[in-house]
């Protein structure tokens, strides 16, 4: 699958550009919206990748992964990868390389990604258990890498960060994207509600009258941290979803009525 192919850019767009052209075909094939949910995760798959730069020079200049041999055992939230470095230790009688770089992966939550933090993992040597802290950098995305040198005996570790799903946030790049069911009536007269974003804050969102359903209502700077630049912000994306109320006074089915009577609506 060509994620360029899939947004409809080329391969020298701008981030703009592919913002631009992610916006226009999520909102043609979001599920909420009749469209296929297979072709929606593509293009969220697709703009994931083209819009970190680290994940698009990845893709542009792939490079093949090496792994190397086994002796370590791992237990990072219940991760366990036995004996990574156990051949490392079992063959002293061999020349080893001066740098032996091992890799591993842990998951964070989104929470975890936004603020950053330490997370600690337990290696069992065959000297025994070491406990390790690793660096969780703020806007860490999935594929991102941190490389600790001198785990032991001069190895080095590689990690890999994979960000777990949120319920609420669905991340796109830097952008966060979250749905929010608003009446059909405040969309018709206009209102406002209250939206608690990733950091928790809260903060009230205007409607203006005659907002159509499915909307997107950006807020800038409220998305997720931009990695290597922690004090830049992606945006926060609410896609409006509407709902008839069950309770709606007979006046105002009567004015509806008439109204559609007359030709009006």
């Amino acid at each position: 699958m060509d994620h360029y192919v899939t947004l409809g850019v080329s391969k020298s767009a701008t981030p703009d550009e592919i913002k631009k052209a992610y916006r226009k075909l999520a909102s043609k094939h979001h599920p909420d919206k009749g469209g296929d949910t297979a072709m929606f995760q593509k293009i969220e798959e697709a703009y994931r990748i083209l819009s970190d730069p680290q994940q698009r020079q990845q893709y542009d200049n792939p490079t093949p992964q090496g792994f190397g041999p086994g002796g370590f055992s791992f237990h990072s939230n219940g991760f366990d990868m036995n004996d990574i470095f156990s051949q490392m230790f079992g063959q002293h009688h061999r020349q080893q390389p001066r740098q032996q770089v091992y890799r591993t992966s842990i998951n964070v939550s989104l929470e975890q990604a936004y603020f950053g933090g330490e997370h600690h993992m337990q290696l069992q040597t065959p000297t025994g258990n070491k406990m390790v802290e690793i660096g969780i950098p703020k806007g860490v995305n999935n594929g991102n890498q941190v490389k600790v040198d001198n785990i032991i005996d001069g190895a080095s570790l590689l990690i890999d960060f994979r960000i777990s799903k949120h319920l609420k946030y669905d991340r796109v790049g830097n952008d966060l994207i979250s749905n929010h069911s608003v009446s059909v009536l405040d969309l018709i007269v206009g209102g406002s509600f209250e939206f608690t974003t990733l950091s928790g804050k809260t903060l009230e969102v205007t409607l203006k009258p005659k907002t159509q359903p499915y909307m997107q209502l950006k807020i800038s700077g409220q998305g997720m941290p931009i990695y290597g630049a922690p004090s830049a912000y992606g945006d926060q994306i609410i896609l409006i979803k509407p709902y008839i109320p069950d309770i709606i006074d007979e006046s105002i089915i009567d004015s509806i009525v008439q109204y559609k009577k007359q030709g009006v609506l």
